[in-house]
């Protein structure tokens, strides 16, 4: 099978890459993997370190919102996985811009390539974040989307221009929408790898508002795995939730990150909350399940633990990229 991934030197993408090419993925048989990555603050090409010299993977810098890219890089292709994604809120917040052109523009240059190069399947990778928040209970793939912020808006526009070139054009398209990812390779601006670095650095974390926020965390490898089994047995026009089954709040996961960085209360910094604060989110994983048999692998202890003791032990990685995970002032 011949796989285009975009936004595959990024974190997720690169997971996924480095599983398929290593074995760990069905979909990694035999296949040739394009990707197609831009290389923005947060890519890293050294992600992909682990496969660099595999005969399996190509890899090309470009934007998924140049035509000409796009079209050069789908032609004979079996297969997209799309990835690539502006995805910090706190920086869709203070210039919504690159998240609209890349996230919603981005998909529409692709899944037109995809379409005129008659592309067999088409994944994209989406986020629970589109349903906006939910006191209780958990969101059904039919939920109505009600997004919140201006990164959440733009990955819901996106998901709706994918599923309509499926029901307009007959383009075989997939929706994954997932709960929040850790793991290695993780760019320190998100919670967990930032507090790690800052913690492991002896500094302070900053926890929004009270800390009462809800998350439900899911191991980077589970989520690749999930999105393998959409990639090969998932109905065209479908939307499938992959989640890890570990609801935490703030407050909680950041008790959890100091013990494993053999750091104190002390170290917690409360700062004002983030604009639009989305207090839970909760996916029905369910069909997903029922359907394709997913179960996450990897309980939160153990992955927690693998993710800390990886940034722990590769400083070379994380610590030339700290200043540019510093959001704009």
């Amino acid at each position: 099978m011949r796989i285009l991934v975009t936004g595959g030197a990024g974190f997720i993408g690169s997971q996924f890459v480095r599983a398929a090419l290593l074995g760990e993925l069905s979909c990694g048989t035999g296949a040739r993997i394009t990707v197609l990555d831009n290389l923005t603050y947060s890519g890293n090409e050294m992600n992909l370190a682990p496969v660099a010299g595999h005969q399996g993977l190509v890899f090309v810098r470009g934007d998924i919102r140049d035509p000409a890219a796009v079209d050069e890089v789908m032609a004979g292709q079996d297969a997209v996985v799309h990835f690539a994604a502006e995805s910090h809120v706190d920086r869709s917040i203070a210039d919504a811009s690159p998240f609209v052109t890349t996230n919603v523009l981005g998909t529409q240059v692709l899944l037109d390539a995809a379409l005129r190069h008659k592309v067999g399947r088409f994944v994209h990778v989406s986020t629970d974040e589109v349903y906006g928040s939910i006191a209780e209970g958990s969101w059904r793939e039919d939920t109505p989307l009600s997004p919140n912020s201006p990164y959440a808006a733009s990955k819901a526009g996106s998901d709706l221009v994918a599923l309509s070139y499926h029901r307009t054009h007959g383009l075989d398209v997939t929706v994954t929408r997932c709960s929040n990812n850790y793991g290695r390779y993780h760019f320190p601006e998100k919670m967990i790898p930032l507090f790690v670095t800052r913690l492991l650095d002896g500094g302070s974390v900053p926890l929004y508002g009270d800390g009462r926020n809800v998350r439900d965390w899911l191991h980077v490898s589970d989520h690749c795995r999930g999105i393998d089994l959409v990639l090969r047995r998932g109905r065209p026009g479908e939307v499938y939730h992959i989640g890890g089954g570990t609801e935490l709040s703030n407050r909680e996961l950041t008790e959890r990150l100091l013990a494993a960085c053999g750091a104190g209360r002390d170290r917690i910094r409360h700062v004002a909350d983030r604009k639009g604060h989305d207090l839970r989110y909760s996916l029905d994983t369910s069909k997903i399940r029922n359907e394709l048999g997913y179960e996450p692998l990897t309980g939160f202890d153990e992955g927690l633990a693998d993710t800390v003791a990886w940034y722990r032990d590769n400083r070379q990685w994380w610590e030339p990229l700290t200043a540019r995970a510093e959001l704009p002032a």
